[in-house]
C-alpha cells in the first residue's frame, strides 16, 4: 500500500501532547509526515522533549494588529513549505492557519475542535474544514452559526483531553525529581489563565489566582505553572509558593498534588481525568467541554474568590471518591478519519 503524506501544524502547547501518539502510531506505520509549529511559548521544548521533528513557521502575536499580521505572515511562509510536497490529508487542532491553506491548496483537512467561543478562529476555520471532530457536549448549531457543514461533524463522547494520556506513565517520584522543597503535607497545582489568547479579555500582568494564592499558602505548599515570563513574575517572592519551569511532566504532577486550581482549560479537564480534585476559576464564559466535567462531578467550577478558596481547603481534606464514566475512543476516531480523507484521493 502507498503511504500517505500527513501534514499536522502545531499552533499551541497543549496540541503537543494532545498529537504526540497520533504522530508516533503514524510513523510506526510508515506514513510520511510533515510537521509545522510556531514559535509559541513552549511549543519548540515540548516537541524536543517528545522526540518530534519539525518545521518552526512564524510566531504568536499579542495585540489584534500583531495576530493578524502574525497570522498572515504565518499563512504566506507555510504555503511555501506545502506547495510542492503533494500532502494527501492535513491535521490540526485549532490551527488558523492550515484550514486556509489546505481549502487553498486542496487539500482534504481533519480539524479538531473543543471551544465554541473562539469566534475569530472559528470564523476563520470551520467552513473551510472537511471534517470537525468535537465534543458532543458542544452545539452543533453554535458551529454552524460560524459556518460549519453539519455533515462535516464528527462527535465524540468525551473532551480533547483523553488523548494526552494514551500513553501515559505515572511518575510517584515527581516531586523529589523536581527537588521540591515542600512545607507542607499538602500541595496545590495551580494554572494562571491563558491571558495572551485572543479570546480572553485578560491583563497579562495580572492573574485571578492572586488572592486565592495569598490565603491558600498558609494551609498548602503551592506550586505554579505558569505560561509566559511576565506571568511567572506576578507569583515570584512568595513564601511558600514555587514557580514551575516549564516544560514539566505535568501529568504526573497532577496526579501527585491534591489539587488542581487552574484559570484556564487543558489543564483542569486533565486532572479530571486523573480524578486529582480540581476548581475551575476560568474568567470568561464556561466551555462546554468544561461543563462534560462538571456534570459528572469531577470539576467544581466558581469566580467567586471567598467560594473558590473554601472549597479548596474542604478538597485538600476530603477530596471526592473514584468516578466512573464512559468515553469514546478519540484516538481510533482520529485515526480512522485521517486514512478515510487521504485515501479518498488515491
Amino acid at each position: 500500500m502507498v503511504s500517505l503524506k500527513i501534514w499536522i501544524d502545531i499552533s499551541n502547547a497543549p496540541h503537543i501532547r494532545f498529537f504526540k501518539d497520533v504522530i508516533k502510531y503514524l510513523e510506526s506505520e510508515g506514513e510520511d509526515l510533515i510537521i509545522t509549529a510556531r514559535d509559541f511559548g513552549d511549543i519548540h521544548k515540548l516537541m524536543n522533549m517528545y522526540d518530534i521533528d519539525f518545521i518552526s513557521v512564524g510566531k504568536h502575536g499579542v495585540s489584534l494588529y500583531d495576530k493578524l499580521k502574525e497570522s498572515t505572515s504565518r499563512v504566506y511562509e507555510l504555503v511555501d513549505v506545502i506547495n510542492d510536497e503533494k500532502v494527501d490529508v492535513a491535521l490540526s487542532k485549532h490551527s488558523i492557519e492550515l484550514p486556509r491553506i489546505a481549502f487553498g491548496l486542496g487539500i482534504p483537512s481533519l480539524y479538531v475542535l473543543d471551544n465554541e467561543h473562539a469566534l475569530a478562529a472559528n470564523k476563520l476555520t470551520l467552513p473551510l474544514c472537511n471534517r470537525i471532530i468535537t465534543p458532543n457536549k458542544i452545539d452543533i448549531w453554535k458551529l454552524m452559526q460560524f459556518g460549519a457543514d453539519p455533515n462535516s461533524i464528527i462527535p465524540y463522547n468525551g473532551t480533547s483531553e483523553l488523548m494526552h494520556f494514551k500513553s501515559f506513565e505515572y511518575n510517584d517520584n515527581i516531586f523529589d525529581d523536581l527537588d521540591l522543597k515542600l512545607k507542607y503535607p499538602k500541595t496545590i497545582l495551580m494554572r494562571p489563565e491563558p491571558s495572551l489568547a485572543s479570546y480572553l479579555d485578560a491583563d497579562c500582568h495580572k492573574s485571578v489566582l492572586s488572592p486565592i494564592v495569598d490565603v491558600l499558602k498558609e494551609y498548602a505548599n503551592i506550586l505554579i505553572l505558569p505560561r509566559f515570563k511576565a506571568q511567572a513574575e506576578i507569583f515570584e517572592g512568595i513564601d511558600n509558593v514555587t514557580i514551575l519551569e516549564p516544560p514539566v511532566d505535568t501529568s504526573s504532577l497532577m496526579k501527585k498534588a491534591d489539587l488542581v486550581i487552574g484559570a484556564g482549560g487543558t489543564m483542569n479537564r486533565e486532572a479530571a481525568i486523573l480524578q486529582t480534585p480540581v476548581i475551575s476559576c476560568y474568567p470568561g464564559k464556561t466551555l462546554a467541554v468544561d461543563q462534560y466535567y462538571i456534570d459528572q462531578g469531577l470539576m467544581f467550577r466558581s469566580n467567586d474568590i471567598d467560594e473558590v478558596i473554601q472549597k479548596a481547603l474542604a478538597f485538600i481534606v476530603n477530596p471526592h471518591e473514584k468516578i466512573d464514566f464512559k468515553t469514546d475512543d478519540l484516538f481510533q476516531i482520529i485515526i480512522d478519519n485521517i486514512y478515510d480523507l487521504g485515501n479518498e484521493g488515491k
